[in-house]
C-alpha cells in the first residue's frame, strides 16, 4: 500500500481551519492525512512539521514572508480559496429585492471580500452592508447574513441566515490533486459531486470533466486555464499542443499544425536551442504580427532525458498589467497603511501644526523627511501621510533601514534573482521597491544606510527604476518615498557619512515631529488612550501629574506607554509618587530635580554645564586607559553615577565637542575620543 500524503491546513481562526480541513479530508482522506493549525489558538506558532503540501488562508500570517518563517524550507504551499454552495445562493436570491442586508464577518476586509464574491455570483438584487466587530449600525436594517459568525450578529435582527463556513472551491481541490500527483481522483464521483455543489465563476466541474473526455487528456484542461499561451513539442521537435491563447497570439490554427516541425511553424521560438542545451531559456521579447510577445522556453526532463519543451507566451503589455494586479493584491497581505491623521492623539498647538503641515504635504508626490526623537511616532505619521495621499489605494511598505546588515538590506530593497547568492529562493524575490509600486515606501532610520546603498537609493529615486541583485533587467517602479531619522542628517553630511545629493533629494519636504515635552497635556490624553487599550483602571494623583509635566521623557510616547503598562500591574487605583517605575528616574530628568555631582574627578570648570563636564570627564578617563567610549557606554556610566542624561543630550554634547574640535566622534566600536585640545580643556579645569 502506498504511503499516505500529508496535507497541513493553516488558518487564522480555528473554526475556519476545521471547516477547510473537513472539506479537504472529504475528498483526500483515503490517500492523505490532513492536519489543521490555527494562528489564534496558538497551534500554528513556531516552525510546523514537514508536509507534502501546506494549504494556508491568506489572512493566517498576513504575508508570504511570514508564512515562510513557519514552514520547513522548500515546502510546497498554496492558498485557501473559498466559495459558496449553490444551495446557499438560492436562499439569498430569494430575499426581497431592494432589501438592506448586513453581511456579518470577523473583519471588514473579510466581509467586503465575501460581498464582492456574492455579487460576482449574481446576488445583486439586495443592498449589502458589511458588518464586523466595531462597526456602527446606522442603517434601518432587519436582515443579516453570516458565514458561521453568529457571535457578531447585532441583536434585534428579524431575519438571520447562517450560511455556515464558506467551502473550498473545486478549483482549489483540483490544484491539490495536481500538486500531489493524485490526478486519478479527479475522475471519481466524489470530485464530480463536490464540484456540482460549489459555486464557481469559471467552468463547472461537469464542463471540465466533459472537456477532459473530449480531449482525452486532463493536460488540455490545465493548459486552457492558464493565462499564458502554451505551445508544446515532443523530443523530435514536433508540435503536439497549442492552446487557444497561443492561437490568438500567433494567428495559427492548432488543428492545422499538429505534428508539424516547430521550426516550420514557429521559426522565431528557440525550441531547437532549448532541446539542445536542456536549459530554460529566459523570457525575451519577440515581435510577432506586429505585437510584442514575451516568450520563455522550458525543457521537460524525465529520468535525465529531454522529452520535449514548452513555450510560454504573454503579450508584453499583459505582463505589466498582471504585475500591477499582483501588486494590488498585496494590499490584502499586510502591505497597507493602518493609521490616518485621526489616529494621531493630541490637542496641543505643536501636534496640530504638525498634522496640518503633513496633511498639506501628503497631496504632493515629493519625498518627505520626518525628523524626530525616538518614540515620537514617526511611523504613525508615515502611515497617515500615505492614507491622505493620492496613492492611498496603493501599497504602503515600511522597513527599518538600521535593522538590516548591508548585504541583506540591498536584497530586501531591490530584490534578487535566482542563484544571486547562497540561500536565494528559487525563482528569486521582488524587492520592497517593486512591492511598493504605485504606493509609498517608508524608510525608517535612513541615516543607518551605507554609502554604497545610498548610491543605489539615489539612482532609484532619480531614474525611477531598480535592478535586482544578480539580475540584468531594469524594472520600472513608481514609488513615493517617506523617510525618517532621529539624528541630525546635516551633521552627517558635514562629516561625509551621508551623501549630500541624497540628503537634498530626501529633504524636499522636511517635517519635525515634536517630542512629548513640547506637547503639553497631550501626554494625559495619550495615557488615557493606552489605559483603555490595555484595559487598565487607575488615575494619577496631582503630584504624579506635576512630575510628568516636568519629566524630560527621552523615550517619548514609547516610554509613556511602558509607564502606563507598569501602572496597571501596581495593583493601585490611585497612582502616587511611590508607584512610579524606578527606571523613570534614570531615563530622564525633571526641571526641578537638582543634578547630582558627577563621579571623580570631582572638580569642574565654571564654564561647563554639569552634563558637559560629566561627558568630558568620562572621555578623559577613557583616553587615559585607552578604552573606547561610545554613546551607549556614556549613558550606562551616567545611570551608574545617577547623572540625568538622555540619549538626545549625549548626542548633542558629542556633536558640540566635535564642532569645537574637542573630540572625534565616530559610530560603531570606535566610539568617541578626546583630541589634544579636549584633554587640555579638562586638565586646565582641574588646576
Amino acid at each position: 500500500m502506498a504511503t499516505k500524503k500529508k496535507i497541513s491546513v493553516i488558518a487564522l481562526d480555528p473554526r475556519a481551519g476545521k471547516s477547510y480541513g473537513e472539506d479537504i479530508a472529504g475528498l483526500f482522506s483515503d490517500v492523505a492525512d490532513v492536519s489543521v493549525f490555527s494562528v489564534l489558538d496558538g497551534s500554528a506558532a513556531g516552525v510546523l512539521d514537514r508536509a507534502d503540501l501546506f494549504v494556508a488562508s491568506t489572512d493566517a500570517y498576513g504575508s508570504p514572508e511570514e508564512l515562510a518563517k513557519h514552514i520547513p524550507l522548500d515546502s510546497q504551499t498554496m492558498a485557501v480559496e473559498v466559495s459558496f454552495r449553490w444551495s446557499d445562493l438560492r436562499k439569498l436570491k430569494a430575499l426581497p429585492a431592494g432589501s438592506k442586508v448586513l453581511f456579518v464577518n470577523m473583519t471588514q476586509t473579510m466581509a467586503r471580500e465575501a460581498i464582492a464574491q456574492l455579487e460576482q455570483f449574481g446576488v445583486t438584487h439586495v443592498h449589502w452592508i458589511p458588518f464586523y466587530p466595531g462597526a456602527r449600525l446606522d442603517e434601518d436594517v432587519h436582515i443579516a447574513v453570516t458565514p458561521d459568525e453568529m457571535r457578531y450578529v447585532p441583536p434585534g435582527m428579524e431575519t438571520v441566515i447562517d450560511l455556515g463556513q464558506r467551502v473550498c472551491t473545486s478549483g482549489m481541490m483540483i490544484e491539490i490533486a495536481l500538486r500531489l500527483g493524485l490526478e486519478s481522483l479527479l475522475e471519481g464521483p466524489a470530485f464530480q459531486e463536490y464540484a456540482r455543489s460549489v459555486a464557481t465563476s469559471n467552468y463547472s466541474f461537469d464542463q471540465m470533466f466533459a472537456r477532459s473526455i473530449r480531449l482525452e487528456s486532463r493536460f488540455h484542461i490545465l493548459m486552457e486555464s492558464l493565462e499564458d499561451g502554451v505551445i508544446g513539442i515532443n523530443e523530435k521537435g514536433e508540435i503536439f499542443a497549442c492552446s487557444r491563447r497561443a492561437e490568438d497570439m500567433t494567428r495559427v490554427s492548432a488543428a492545422l499544425i499538429q505534428g508539424k516541425r516547430c521550426e516550420e511553424v514557429f521559426p522565431y521560438i528557440p525550441f531547437a536551442e532549448c532541446l539542445r542545451t536542456r536549459q530554460t531559456l529566459p523570457a525575451r521579447v519577440i515581435k510577432v504580427n506586429g505585437v510584442n510577445l514575451s516568450v520563455e522556453v522550458v525543457p521537460v526532463i524525465r529520468q535525465n532525458a529531454c522529452i520535449g519543451a514548452f513555450a510560454l507566451l504573454q503579450r508584453f503589455n499583459d505582463v505589466e498589467v498582471r504585475q500591477n494586479e499582483l501588486r494590488g493584491q498585496l494590499l490584502h497581505k499586510g502591505y497597507y497603511a493602518k493609521y490616518s491623521f485621526d489616529d494621531v492623539i493630541g490637542q496641543s498647538a505643536a501636534i496640530r501644526k504638525t498634522k496640518e503641515t503633513l496633511a498639506r504635504m501628503a497631496v504632493s508626490e515629493s519625498p518627505i523627511l520626518l525628523i524626530g526623537e525616538t518614540g515620537t511616532g514617526k511611523e504613525l505619521f508615515a502611515h497617515a501621510v500615505h492614507r491622505a495621499s493620492r496613492r492611498a489605494g496603493g501599497p504602503f511598505v515600511a522597513i527599518n533601514v538600521a535593522a538590516f546588515p548591508e548585504n541583506l538590506l540591498e536584497s530586501e530593497l531591490f530584490g534578487y534573482e535566482e542563484g544571486a547568492f547562497t540561500g536565494a529562493k528559487k525563482g528569486g524575490r521582488p524587492g520592497l521597491f517593486e512591492l511598493a509600486h504605485k504606493g509609498t515606501l517608508f524608510l525608517d532610520e535612513v541615516e543607518g544606510m551605507s554609502p554604497a546603498l545610498q548610491i543605489k537609493l539615489l539612482r532609484a529615486l532619480q531614474e525611477r527604476e531598480v535592478m535586482r541583485v544578480g539580475g540584468n533587467r531594469i524594472i520600472h517602479v513608481d514609488v513615493r518615498i517617506v523617510a525618517a531619522t532621529n539624528e541630525a542628517l546635516e551633521q552627517k553630511v558635514r562629516e561625509g557619512t551621508f551623501r549630500r545629493d541624497l540628503y537634498y533629494r530626501l529633504n524636499t519636504l522636511p517635517a519635525v515631529i515634536p517630542p512629548l515635552t513640547e506637547r503639553g497635556d497631550d501626554m494625559f490624553l495619550l495615557m488615557d488612550h493606552f489605559r483603555r487599550e490595555l484595559n487598565g483602571d487607575f488615575r494619577l494623583t496631582e503630584p504624579v501629574r506635576d512630575f510628568f509635566r516636568r519629566h524630560t521623557w527621552p523615550g517619548n510616547i514609547r516610554e509613556l506607554r511602558n509607564v502606563v503598562e507598569y501602572f496597571i500591574y501596581t495593583g493601585h487605583r490611585d497612582i502616587t509618587m511611590e508607584d512610579l517605575p524606578p527606571t523613570l528616574f534614570l531615563s530622564g530628568e525633571t526641571v526641578s530635580r537638582p543634578a547630582p555631582a558627577p563621579a571623580a574627578p570631582e572638580a569642574r570648570s565654571p564654564a561647563m554645564s554639569d552634563a558637559f563636564q560629566f561627558v568630558l570627564s568620562r572621555l578623559y578617563e577613557a583616553s587615559e586607559t585607552g578604552t573606547p567610549m561610545g554613546r551607549d557606554k556614556l549613558l550606562q556610566k551616567a545611570r551608574e553615577s545617577h547623572v540625568p542624561l538622555s540619549q538626545q543630550e549625549v548626542r548633542a554634547i558629542l556633536s558640540d565637542m566635535a564642532d569645537r574640535g574637542l573630540a572625534r566622534v565616530s559610530r560603531g566600536r570606535g566610539g568617541s575620543q578626546l583630541t589634544p585640545k579636549g584633554r587640555e580643556l579638562w586638565e586646565n579645569g582641574q588646576r
